[in-house]
């Protein structure tokens, strides 16, 4: 009742809204960025023997057999892979299944169900309940000694899980 509006109506045929400037799209410029977003994918009925190496990320739901070489790049081994081969990148998650050794620059991330069986290193590990992993661990990031030299801080575990 007090301090109370009244909803008052409004006829917007006797008002015209005032036009508004929206900009006309406009075509992003392909970058060096915007390259790196690219993942590639090789599907479950692939099967690859030798060596693979590629400059994008790439997704793997088949079979290799060899050697894996994306160093600055994203390796997945999706559910359905079978990987048997010696594996270098910057980040590997394994969702599948992986013989061999694997060396991921940043990290390694083993998720449920996965399996994961040779020697390992990595900066960072992260193994998810469910998963098996039967090997070794290296992990470490090279120090600059106070002489200049570098060395490696590396931690080594032995796991069978």
């Amino acid at each position: 009742m007090w301090n109370r509006e009244e909803a008052r109506p409004t006829n917007l045929a006797q008002k015209p809204l005032p036009p508004t400037a929206a900009p006309a799209p406009v075509a992003e410029p392909r970058t060096e960025s915007s390259r790196d977003a690219r993942v590639a994918t090789l599907g479950s009925s692939i099967l690859i023997k030798g060596t693979l190496t590629g400059s994008e990320d790439l997704t793997v739901d088949g079979r290799v057999e060899g050697r894996v070489e994306l160093p600055d790049h994203t390796l997945t081994i999706g559910p359905n892979a079978i990987i048997t081969a010696e594996i270098h990148a910057k980040v590997v998650t394994v969702f599948g299944t992986v013989k061999g050794n694997v060396t991921a620059h940043d990290s390694l991330d083993i998720r449920r169900g996965a399996s994961v069986e040779g020697e390992v290193t990595c900066t960072r590990i992260s193994i998810q309940e469910g998963a098996a992993f039967s090997g070794k661990v290296a992990m470490g990031k090279k120090r600059a000694k106070p002489n200049g030299a570098d060395t490696e801080m590396t931690a080594v575990l032995a796991a069978a899980v």
